[in-house]
């Protein structure tokens, strides 16, 4: 089913005509029937052949009620554009095809009404040739009189062929149901009622309120008068809803898919209209059916920042109006190119911004947004709109190739120059590596490093493939002492007084380890390279299983040394724990 709007002045025979092809009654008040004039919005359907229903939003036509409107063209994908033939074009039709052109709606047909109470050609022609110059461009027209009848099947015709040729909706999308009304009904609770254009609502669904991020239910759900347990776009849907902040429901709210999109309060837009460059600071951003304040800054030409007194769940490439509520001007359409924009502090920013924004398309390009972005989550991609053009780098995290690629040139920068400044601790701590790079998650660094073959890991830091601490020559002699001990009787590590006696602390003796001339295997416990091979091949000799004192005696060693050699095994895959205190060498369980 598609939705159709229409415009036009004041009335024109709009409400009539709308009367004389659904059978029913546009207007909802009793003051609008007395006065023959639309003062809100009203809803109406008929079920064409080869089209099947198509819902018609009958709005308002006068410029104090232009906000009306706005709030009911702004989330449909054609117009059905009434103008009368004994009046032709009014300034009123003006300023709605000004909307209608700064939404950049591209499907649509002209209605030429009471074309029983004057020739419709001249106005026909006037109107088609001012439609034309809009983003409708070249529109099919019917002329048409809802009192005589005349014209109606053409009508019909003509809406059925534009109803073919709307784009296909996206029953699968994400929901985002702008509220155009709001009620209570005695017994079921508060009802919405909106424009669903893309993805399938169900009874059951949880909907989130985009204003508090408050969760709903779906008690209940109509389309065209119907009930249903599920209802896909393109549709007019009245939705009953439950859940906390229920009743505060009002046009101009959002209801979304949980958890998929982002609310902004700034957002960078390409403008379009003549009035565009010359924007007042102060204007209303209309978009759905919301009206929000913003204040404007110009960035370029045609590219500016919007500051939304609320925020509003928009998306890349989305289209809304600029609108002078004072004037009672459309100054100019927007297309929403970013909305996480970053920060403009620096003299400058904004003209570099405008030159970044030049090269934006206006619409959901996935690979340069990830050029723009450089790292960004995917499931703040796909909230902005954005399918990804790849798969994650690490956990959820998109990177754009080319900054990828930078990053892990960078690394291996910062882990030299680490090395540099500290030689006795060469090791470049992930965190720091994270925080130098200006990465926003320590598994972007474990990524890089993993694809970085001239880096490793050892004891929690990151080493070039050469790196060895540059030793002081009274620490090279300590080590060198510990060395000819250890050469003499490889498994009788120097114990605390030794060390302390050579002066090798802890720090000193990581660098030994780093710098490949000493093994540790525990706190302060330290070995010649190679100590755990040699104890493995000695162990592997004994009848297997082999307790601790039997490992022992075969080392020559005293327990202070040889638990700690055991254990470190074990945690090398040298030995394996059998049958509670027995060990086994690996290969001979």
């Amino acid at each position: 089913m598609y939705v159709v709007a229409t415009a036009g002045h004041v009335d024109h025979g709009k409400s009539a005509l709308l009367r004389a092809l659904t059978g029913m009654e546009p207007d909802r008040w009793a003051e609008e029937r007395r006065r023959g004039m639309t003062l809100d919005l009203g809803f109406v359907w008929t079920r064409l052949p080869g089209a099947g229903d198509l819902a018609f939003v009958d709005v308002p036509g006068h410029e104090r009620l232009v906000g009306n409107m706005l709030a009911g063209v702004g989330p449909v994908p054609a117009v059905l554009f009434v103008v009368a033939a004994d009046q032709g074009w009014q300034p009123q039709s003006e300023e709605h095809l000004a909307v209608l052109d700064a939404l950049g709606v591209r499907h649509g047909l002209l209605a030429v009404s009471r074309s029983d109470l004057a020739d419709p050609e001249a106005t026909r022609e006037q109107a088609l040739a001012r439609i034309a110059e809009s983003s409708l461009g070249k529109v099919p027209s019917v002329a048409v009189s809802a009192v005589t009848g005349q014209g109606l099947d053409d009508l019909r015709a003509a809406l059925v062929r534009l109803a073919g040729e709307l784009p296909a909706p996206d029953l699968g999308g994400d929901v985002r149901l702008w509220v155009d009304r709001a009620f209570t009904v005695r017994g079921h609770g508060t009802v919405v009622t909106g424009t669903l254009g893309a993805g399938t609502l169900r009874v059951g669904d949880r909907l989130q309120l985009a204003r508090d991020g408050a969760l709903l239910r779906v008690r209940g759900l109509e389309s065209l008068k119907e009930t249903h347990q599920e209802t896909g776009a393109v549709a007019r849907v009245a939705v009953n809803v439950t859940g906390p902040g229920a009743a505060t429901l009002r046009r101009g709210d959002a209801l979304l898919t949980p958890d998929r999109w982002l609310t902004s309060d700034t957002i960078d837009v390409r403008l379009r209209g003549d009035a565009a460059r010359d924007l007042p600071r102060e204007l209303t951003l209309h978009a759905g059916s919301a009206a929000v304040p913003v204040t404007v800054r110009p960035l370029g030409e045609d590219t500016a920042r919007l500051r939304l007194d609320a925020p509003l769940p928009l998306r890349v490439g989305d289209g809304a109006l600029l609108r002078d509520p004072g004037r009672h001007r459309i100054p100019a359409g927007v297309t929403v190119l970013d909305v996480r924009p970053p920060r403009l502090t620096r003299r400058g920013a904004a003209a570099a911004r405008d030159l970044e924004l030049s090269t934006t398309p206006g619409r959901a390009d996935g690979a340069a947004e990830l050029r723009r972005r450089g790292l960004i989550r995917r499931t703040d991609l796909l909230a902005m709109g954005v399918p990804p053009p790849a798969e994650p780098v690490a956990g959820d995290w998109l990177a754009d190739p080319d900054h990828w690629a930078a990053l892990k040139t960078r690394l291996a920068e910062e882990v030299e120059q680490h090395a540099a400044r500290r030689p006795l601790e060469p090791g470049l701590p992930p965190e720091e590596a994270r925080q130098a790079l200006g990465l926003p998650d320590r598994a972007l660094v474990d990524a890089l490093l993993a694809q970085s073959p001239g880096l490793r890991r050892s004891e929690g830091r990151i080493y070039g493939a050469e790196a060895r601490p540059s030793l002081p020559p009274e620490v090279e002699a300590a080590v060198a002492r510990v060395r000819e001990d250890l050469t003499r009787e490889p498994f009788h590590a120097p114990d605390a007084d030794r060390l302390r006696e050579l002066g090798l602390t802890p720090k000193l003796l990581a660098a030994a380890e780093a710098a490949g001339a000493l093994l540790r295997i525990d706190k302060g416990l330290v070995l010649l390279p190679g100590a755990d091979a040699r104890a493995a091949a000695v162990l592997a000799r004994l009848e297997q299983p082999f307790t601790a004192s039997q490992a022992c005696r075969a080392l020559n060693t005293t327990r202070r040394v040889g638990i700690p050699l055991l254990e470190y095994l074990d945690r090398h895959g040298r030995t394996v724990r059998v049958e509670g205190a027995l060990r086994c060498c690996r290969g001979a369980e």
